[in-house]
């Protein structure tokens, strides 16, 4: 009995305040989703990486009720589910989506490719969705130098958008099976990049989301980079830059997501949180974010 309350106790983070980390444990690349009322936040595995570089092969699930007590369910998801990926293929930032009653993974493999695995329940067991890749550098044409970072956006209409890419932003639309594309990969193009600050650019971590009838499209400018936002009135774009969500981190990276949960929206991050923290071991937390009246994103400040 007491080996299993340990064990219980032990998967059960201390309630995280805003900008404290979610878990005691590396993290990092924040996707949150709100399946059947409940928060469930994939994220890349820093705690088994190397230290010197992001060559975790695994990706981990954290679930949360309130957003403050998460729980830790471990590492649901190897590499090694994508039969075809490359040996030494990593896994880097996540992203998961619910539709036609099935639970859809895009999973970044080995920097070049994005592999798709679907399941019936949110944690798994997940299996291949596909024979090969979704997205596949040397296949598909304008796939761009680093097809990784996906995130999906399912429209009122139920049209399914998959963002990605470093560096110049890719967007494609999904088919209603979410296992294969709509159409062609385009560039997500956006306007109006301060001209007197030469840092603002598309660097990496696209994310899209809705909001009274306005797309948002928030990403990170680069290595380090702030998360900065751009709008439009159309998914496809062009979008129109806007301003600044949150500044630049003292690591490399910066990788946000945005959720809405029991009536307020959230913004997920990473950032060195825990002792021995850094470029390589980041830690996730999350802020409450908020809008003016005109649709404007004020600027979150991290604790």
């Amino acid at each position: 009995m007491k080996a299993c309350l340990f064990l219980f106790l032990s998967v059960l983070a201390a309630p995280a305040l805003a900008g404290e980390a979610i878990s005691g444990r590396f993290n990092a690349d924040p996707s949150p989703h709100v399946f059947n009322g409940k928060v469930y936040l994939y994220a890349t595995d820093d705690a088994s990486n190397s230290g010197t570089y992001w060559d975790s092969t695994s990706w981990r699930l954290y679930t949360s009720d309130d957003l403050k007590t998460w729980r830790d369910d471990g590492s649901f998801l190897d590499v090694s589910v994508f039969k075809w990926a490359r040996p030494d293929a990593k896994a880097w930032a996540p992203e998961a989506a619910f539709r036609n009653g099935k639970y859809y993974f895009y999973a970044p493999v080995g920097g070049d490719k994005i592999g798709v695995a679907v399941a019936d329940k949110p944690a798994g067991p997940y299996r291949d969705a596909r024979s090969d890749a979704l997205i596949d550098k040397a296949r598909d044409a304008n796939a761009g130098d680093e097809p990784i970072d996906p995130q999906v956006l399912i429209d009122d209409d139920g049209q399914a958008y998959l963002t990605f890419g470093t560096r110049v932003p890719k967007i494609v639309r999904l088919s209603t099976d979410m296992t294969s594309l709509a159409g062609p990969i385009e560039n997500l193009v956006i306007k109006d990049f301060p001209a007197d600050d030469p840092k603002k650019k598309y660097g990496e971590a696209p994310f899209l989301h809705k909001r009274n009838g306005l797309y948002y499209f928030s990403f990170s400018t680069g290595w380090p980079g702030q998360i900065v936002y751009a709008t439009s009135k159309t998914p496809m774009g062009p979008y129109t830059y806007r301003g600044v969500i949150f500044d630049y981190l003292k690591i490399s990276t910066n990788h946000q997501a945005i959720i809405t949960f029991k009536g307020k929206t959230y913004f997920f991050y990473h950032d060195n949180l825990l002792p021995g923290g850094g470029d390589h071991k980041r830690s996730i937390a999350v802020e409450e974010l908020h809008y003016n009246a005109d649709g404007a994103i004020r600027q979150i400040v991290a604790k």
